[in-house]
């Protein structure tokens, strides 16, 4: 761990509102209201270092710290202990951490623990902060802001939003001289495609990943149908859902549209480096939109994106993380001012760029995007633009035993993909495990 320390003070710096947030109390414009705000945090009139904690690389660390030192500079009492590293074992750390009362007053999550989160009282409760705009969420999507809430109660705030991708190889499009694959393309058309450039490469390479273990696949294609992945703490969907859903794949495989089982097992574990459309092995993949910069740099093919295939009303806007809160920190108004200014702030915006998705805050995004240079950027922001008016209603974020779901239909895709199970014995293994992995 290292401290950010405060720089000098910035002209301009809005006194009232970061002693309304020490406070833990609304702003109320006026000299009277200053005074009580002064008078209110005589009690907490010192230092104060907040403990923040965040997955990602290189990148995501240096925007991150720069717009932290940013806010220091406009409010020098509050100063940051940061940490980060990579994904794995990220979760295994905030539990222990906060099994024993410490864990980071502000941290990163994804929809994957958010509900389990908010149950189990880690997440510190925003939505009294969001009522009266000391946490200004207005700028935010409605759907993108109501993703971060678990049974009505704000306990996430959308670090930034991102949609399901398809990414693919431009210029080996081009080579085979094989129409481009756009937005809007059914599920069907697809496979379609893809065999068609399995052909044309003459098997060289394969159309597409195999997404039957996807659950962002699975999820979309649901949507598409009128369905959802869960319903309250339970499945969304029937086991005849989920067997169409892994025979449409098996179909694909016998038409030679997706490569062979041990390649797709290798890009399941979710390494972008493994990621088949950069290894060279299929034209398209599937991973988050915001991830395109990243995988552009791992490939001399020039990448674009599009929606999944199916109608873009399955997607919603998406946080690709949350920024959440530490139930149990000592200063809870500081961290709520803290995230408002990573969510509404311009200059800290452009500071973070579209390293984790578009910028939440519309109004912010906007002003990011007219500075972008960098051409994969320029196709997230574009992509997001073209789904603003196709994306459906949000769902509730998943319930807890979602992790071990995510797994689940990984492993029942790989059975039956390497010939080890049949689709319907697959299919009624992964409903009893995982209806007893979401009862517990």
């Amino acid at each position: 761990m290292r401290a950010l320390h405060p720089a000098p003070p910035h002209p301009g710096v809005d006194r009232r509102r970061f002693l309304g947030a020490l406070g833990g109390l609304p702003l109320v414009a006026g000299g009277l209201a200053g005074c009580a705000a002064e008078e209110r945090t005589q009690v907490d009139d010192g230092p104060i270092e907040l403990s923040v904690f965040w997955w990602g690389g290189t990148r995501r660390a240096e925007a991150t710290e720069k717009a932290l030192r940013l806010y220091s500079q406009q409010n020098p009492r509050v100063s940051f202990r940061v940490t980060w590293q990579n994904l794995t074992g990220y979760y295994d750390r905030i539990a222990t951490q906060a099994a024993g009362g410490n864990a980071p007053d502000l941290f990163q999550i994804d929809d994957t623990l958010l509900t389990e989160y908010a149950q189990r009282q880690i997440a510190l409760d925003l939505t009294d902060y969001v009522a009266d705009n000391r946490l200004d969420l207005r700028g935010l999507p409605p759907g993108l802001a109501r993703y971060g809430q678990v049974a009505e109660r704000t306990v996430g705030v959308a670090a930034a939003q991102t949609a399901a991708a398809l990414v693919w190889n431009r210029d080996l499009v081009r080579r085979l001289n094989v129409p481009e694959p756009h937005t809007g393309m059914s599920w069907r058309d697809y496979v379609e495609w893809a065999g068609r450039v399995t052909r044309a490469s003459g098997g060289r390479v394969a159309g597409t990943m195999d997404p039957s273990g996807d659950y962002r696949a699975f999820w979309l294609w649901l949507r598409g149908q009128g369905g959802e992945l869960y319903q309250g703490r339970q499945l969304g969907f029937s086991s005849a859902a989920l067997l169409d859903w892994f025979e449409f794949w098996q179909v694909a495989r016998s038409r030679r549209a997706t490569p062979s089982a041990a390649l797709v097992e290798q890009a399941d574990s979710g390494d972008l480096t493994r990621q088949l459309v950069v290894t060279g092995h299929t034209a398209a993949s599937f991973a988050w939109s915001h991830q395109l910069p990243e995988l552009q740099r791992y490939t001399d093919d020039e990448l674009a994106v599009s929606s999944f295939p199916g109608t873009p009303v399955a997607q919603w806007p998406r946080a690709s993380m949350y920024w959440a809160g530490f139930r149990g920190t000592r200063h809870p108004g500081v961290v709520v001012d803290v995230l408002n200014f990573l969510t509404t702030n311009v200059a800290a915006g452009r500071i973070l760029g579209f390293e984790r998705g578009l910028n939440a805050s519309v109004p912010v995004r906007k002003f990011v995007q007219e500075g972008v240079t960098d051409l994969a950027q320029k196709r997230v922001a574009a992509l997001g633009t073209a789904l603003d008016d196709l994306l459906g209603p949000a769902p509730t974020p998943p319930p807890k035993g979602h992790a071990k779901v995510r797994t689940l239909l990984i492993a029942a895709a790989e059975s039956i993909r390497s010939g080890r199970s049949g689709a319907r014995a697959a299919t009624s293994r992964f409903m009893a495990q995982a209806n007893a992995a979401l009862a517990v």
